[in-house]
């Protein structure tokens, strides 16, 4: 047993080096983009051959002009901090799908899905960005990769735990407890993490690539009304409150402003 974690933690220190060149933050991640991304085309042209996507309209050529500046916007980012190439294994995609479902989605490598539920709520371009730089930045951020190392390191938990323990009785306490606990305690606060990184990184890619940063907590105060109100406890829940993200996006809408104003761009749309 003693052996298995040890084993465990030099794994995890030896992949955990990898650091975010967003946030400067460190990231879990256990998969290279050569494992993870030809499974998460297969995956997405897959969805898109079983589902009704939306092209030759207004709408759908949106989604794909808005994505591609957006995608242009990182990409000169990353140039002019000193991370040439970052995105060469990046296959960018936008399709709109028709479905009520108010949400859009990105799936590692860049491969992204708007449902015509959430256009009521985007309402403009501008509306489009706000979500297009969200979506866009956790594939930036690989954040689909460092979920599944997540998962993998709560599974060698679970495992290590059933190994461990003998007494049937004391086994079902710990695969309750730590079912819970796995859950509330880290998956929860990690996926909350990723999607507040997205929103930051989001609000300043749309606006070097044009788009208004004070939109975004406009968008996401009518996503509240949409709701009601009705939503789980922020600590029961993969994503932030609504009013967690007004507040964030408000406050930090100058700064996106003033990263925009590096690359020359000081009106928005």
């Amino acid at each position: 047993m003693k052996k298995l974690v040890l084993t465990l933690l030099v794994f995890v220190a030896s992949v955990a080096c990898k650091t975010n060149p967003f946030t400067g933050k460190k990231m879990l991640n256990f998969y290279g983009n050569q494992q993870i991304f030809p499974m998460a085309f297969a995956q997405y042209d897959q969805f898109l051959s079983e589902n009704n996507v939306i092209t030759g309209t207004d709408e759908a050529r949106m989604i794909t002009e808005v994505g591609q500046r957006i995608s242009s916007a990182a990409e000169r980012w990353l140039d002019a901090n000193g991370y040439p190439g970052y995105l060469k294994d990046y296959q960018w995609e936008y399709n709109l799908v028709k479905d009520e479902t108010v949400n859009a989605w990105c799936m590692p490598g860049g491969k992204i899905v708007f449902y015509t539920g959430i256009l009521p709520i985007t309402q403009t371009e501008t509306g489009v960005a706000v979500v297009m730089g969200h979506e866009v930045a956790h594939a930036l951020a690989d954040h689909g990769a460092q979920r599944m190392s997540a998962g993998t390191l709560q599974q060698i938990g679970a495992v290590a735990g059933n190994v461990a323990i003998k007494d049937a009785q004391t086994l079902n306490l710990f695969n309750q407890a730590y079912g819970v606990g796995s859950n509330v305690l880290g998956m929860l606060p990690f996926s909350r993490s990723h999607e507040t990184e997205a929103d930051l990184i989001g609000l300043q890619i749309m606006a070097i690539a044009g788009y208004n940063p004070d939109e975004a907590a406009k968008l996401w105060q009518r996503m509240k009304a949409k709701s009601g109100g009705q939503a789980p406890p922020e600590f029961l829940s993969t994503h932030p409150s609504n009013d967690t993200r007004i507040s964030n996006l408000t406050a930090w809408a100058p700064q996106a402003k003033q990263e925009a104003a590096k690359f020359g761009v000081t009106s928005f749309k």
